[in-house]
């Protein structure tokens, strides 16, 4: 393992969360900051590239500068800067990596162009979540409003996806059948507000899947229902019963597909789930009983670390510099980047 010479400034843009974060090179959070984008698009009904990306471009840099004023960091004695490179909204990502790329050059620095989905995935090893880090391999369950896998992490740069969505990603179907029921956006935690209140048996729901081999997901269809429902609603009331309904159908089919991942995998140490889903109180519990029933932790990231934001990106940067691995500042970011084409240590030395 490699020494990080100094703390590590994280930059995230790839969707509508604007982020900066700077962590020591032991992966304590010196400061970070969050800037959210929900009010700027909310009046579209969902993120707007061209919006996100000016946004990111007006408020990044700023952030950055923020951070690193907080930590007592000048930039010369940064270790890196990790930025997202993907996947992600190409414009935000060009902003963010654009900056992340100037402030490596000109302090003679590292860069690492990070993936995304596998700052998600180590998010679990950052330092003082856990007593101790969970070693590898761990099942990774990432639900978010654009992804929905099931991923085996057997190492850094080492990911196998054992399960995807068919259709809809978990994040995109709760703010569907969010705006079904007439809730703002983003959907997902106004639907789960809502669910409390209603009764999960009045009205069944499908849920897609359940029992069929393998770990992958399919949302199409429980949204379909949802709309149908809907349109034979008699009162409030009911509203808040299709959410219960909805997120109960939703959770069960979670808990069975992390089951198949499980039993997929050999070795596992730990359950995991992130991305914004995994803030959903129904979903924790429901993931938190098969973990439990298979004798190992779950482990979900504190509320703010479940959605997109920079702490995360400075640690994958941590990681892969510890790791002899960085980028060259021509790196393009890319849109799409499948964690299976990532590479490794073991694959960088051969």
């Amino acid at each position: 393992m490699e020494r990080v010479s100094g703390p590590v400034l994280g930059l995230e843009s790839s969707c509508d969360e604007t982020a900066a974060a700077v962590l020591a090179p032991d992966g304590t959070i010196l400061a970070e900051a969050l800037l959210t984008q929900l009010a700027e698009h909310a009046r579209f009904g969902g993120v707007v590239p061209e919006v996100a990306a000016r946004s990111h471009l007006v408020h990044l840099p700023l952030l950055a500068e923020r951070v690193l004023e907080q930590a007592g960091v000048a930039p010369a004695a940064l270790g890196g800067v990790a930025a997202t490179s993907g996947p992600g909204l190409i414009g935000g990502l060009v902003v963010g990596a654009s900056l992340g790329k100037g402030i490596a050059l000109a302090h003679g620095l590292p860069f690492v162009a990070v993936n995304h989905l596998e700052a998600h995935a180590l998010t679990p090893r950052l330092p003082g979540l856990l007593p101790e880090a969970p070693a590898f391999p761990y099942l990774l369950l990432l639900l978010s409003g654009g992804h929905c896998q099931c991923v085996a992490v057997e190492g850094l740069g080492r990911y196998r996806r054992l399960g995807t969505t068919l259709d809809d990603a978990v994040g995109e179907a709760f703010d569907k059948a969010a705006k079904l029921l007439g809730l703002p956006w983003p959907g997902g935690p106004h639907l789960e507000r809502l669910a409390a209140a209603g009764d999960p048996r009045r009205i069944p729901l499908p849920r897609p899947l359940l029992g069929r081999e393998g770990c992958d997901f399919s949302f199409s269809g429980l949204k379909t229902a949802v709309a149908h429902a809907v349109t034979k609603l008699t009162d409030e009331a009911g509203k808040a019963d299709i959410a219960a309904a909805f997120q109960a159908s939703v959770s069960a089919v979670m808990a069975d597909r992390a089951r198949h991942a499980l039993a997929m995998m050999t070795g596992a140490t730990a359950l995991v789930v992130s991305g914004g889903v995994a803030a959903n109180g129904g979903v924790r519990t429901a993931l938190a009983g098969v973990a439990e029933a298979a004798g190992l932790p779950l482990i979900a990231p504190p509320i703010r670390l479940c959605t997109d934001n920079a702490v995360m990106v400075a640690w994958a940067g941590i990681e892969r510099l510890r790791a002899g691995l960085a980028d060259p500042v021509d790196h393009a970011p890319r849109p799409r980047w499948p964690l299976a084409e990532l590479a490794g240590p073991d694959a960088e030395a051969a």
